[in-house]
C-alpha cells in the first residue's frame, strides 16, 4: 500500500481549512485516512503560530516507514526542518512554445545589441578623455621645455655681459682675448647668444 502525507478540505464555501493527513494514495482528498497529523489555515497571516500546526513525531514515523509527503506538505516540512526543502522543476507543459521563445531570443539579442552599443560609446568617451588628457600633458612639457630653454639663453646672456664688463674693466690688451673668446663661443654654436657689442 502506497501511503502519502497530504491535505484532506474541510471548512464551508470560500472559507477552506485543511487537514494534514496519512492516506493510502488510492483513497480520494476527502475520503478515508489513516491518521490526521496536523492542520492548515490558509486564511490566517503568514506569521501567525496557528497557521500550520503539526505533529512533528508522528509526521516523521511516517516517513521513516515510507510514505512520501506531497509538494505542499513537503514545503511545510522543509520549512519546520523535517525535510530539506523541495525545489519544483519547471514541468514540460509549462515551457514556453516556439512563438514565445523566438520573442524571447530576440529580446534578448536586443537586450545584447544595446549593451554592446553603450560598452562602445563608454569606450569612446575614455578614449576621447585619455586624448585630451594625453593632450594636456603634451602642453604642459612643452610649456616646460620652453622654460628650460629660456632659463638657458638667460644664463648665455648673462655670461656675455659678464664678459663685456670685464673687458671694460680690463686694460686694452686684455680687451682682444676677450673679443676673440666671444667669437670662438659663436662659432662653436650657441646661436641665442647676443652679437658682439664693440665700444
Amino acid at each position: 500500500m502506497a501511503v502519502k502525507i497530504r491535505l484532506s478540505r474541510a471548512g464551508a464555501k470560500k472559507t477552506p481549512h485543511y487537514r494534514v493527513i496519512v492516506a493510502d494514495s488510492r483513497s480520494p482528498r476527502d475520503g478515508r485516512f489513516l491518521e490526521r497529523v496536523g492542520t492548515y489555515n490558509p486564511l490566517l497571516p503568514r506569521g501567525h503560530p496557528d497557521r500550520v500546526k503539526l505533529k512533528l513525531e508522528r509526521i516523521q514515523y511516517w516517513l521513516d516507514n515510507g510514505a512520501k509527503p506531497s509538494f505542499r506538505v513537503a514545503t511545510f516540512l522543509g520549512a519546520a526542518d523535517v525535510i530539506p526543502m523541495p525545489s519544483r522543476e519547471n514541468p514540460e507543459k509549462a515551457k514556453p512554445k516556439a512563438k514565445a521563445q523566438a520573442r524571447l531570443e530576440e529580446l534578448t539579442k536586443a537586450e545584447a545589441e544595446k549593451a554592446e552599443g553603450e560598452n562602445a560609446a563608454t569606450e569612446k568617451v575614455a578614449t576621447e578623455n585619455a586624448a585630451t588628457e594625453n593632450a594636456a600633458t603634451g602642453e604642459v612639457s612643452s610649456v616646460n621645455e620652453a622654460e628650460e630653454v629660456a632659463e638657458e639663453n638667460s644664463e648665455e646672456v648673462s655670461a656675455t655681459e659678464e664678459i663685456k664688463e670685464t673687458a671694460a674693466a680690463a686694460p686694452e690688451g686684455t680687451t682682444k682675448a676677450t673679443e676673440t673668446a666671444e667669437e670662438t663661443k659663436v662659432e662653436e654654436g650657441s646661436e641665442d647668444a647676443t652679437p658682439e657689442v664693440k665700444d
